[in-house]
C-alpha cells in the first residue's frame, strides 16, 4: 500500500514556473514506477510524464517536453515536476501514481493515486 500525497501547485501567470512534489509513505517507493498525470474539466486524464524506478528511462508527453522536468529522490520517497514556461492550456489538476508495472503511459496501469493539486496558469 502506497499513499501519495501531492503538493506545490498554485496560481501563476504565463511564462512562469512552479515545481511539484508527490511525497510517498510506504517503505516500497523505489520499486514503483512513478507518473504525473493531469486533467482540465471536462476532459480525460492525460499522462504527463513517467519515470522508471531508477530515474533512467523517462517520457514527457508532447505537450511538455523541453518545458517540463520529472525527477525523483527515492532516499525521500519523493517524485517532482519542474514546470517552466507554463501555459494557459496547462491550467489543470496534476496527479500522481504509482505502478507496480515496469512503465506505462495509462492512468489505468497506475494503482495508487495522489488527491490532486490544481495548477491555474492565467494569460
Amino acid at each position: 500500500q502506497v499513499q501519495l500525497v501531492e503538493s506545490g501547485g498554485g496560481l501563476v501567470q504565463a511564462g512562469g514556473s512552479l515545481r511539484l512534489s508527490c511525497a510517498a509513505s510506504g517503505r516500497a517507493f523505489s520499486t514503483y514506477t512513478m507518473g504525473w498525470f493531469r486533467q482540465a474539466p471536462g476532459n480525460e486524464r492525460d499522462i504527463v510524464s513517467v519515470i522508471t524506478r531508477s530515474g533512467v528511462s523517462i517520457y514527457y508527453a508532447d505537450s511538455v517536453k523541453g518545458r517540463f522536468t520529472i525527477s525523483r529522490d527515492n532516499s525521500k520517497n519523493t517524485v517532482y515536476l519542474q514546470m517552466n514556461s507554463l501555459k494557459p492550456e496547462d491550467t489543470a489538476v496534476y496527479y500522481c501514481a504509482a505502478d507496480r508495472g515496469s512503465w506505462s503511459t495509462t492512468a489505468t496501469n497506475y494503482d495508487y493515486w495522489g488527491q490532486g493539486t490544481q495548477v491555474t496558469v492565467s494569460s
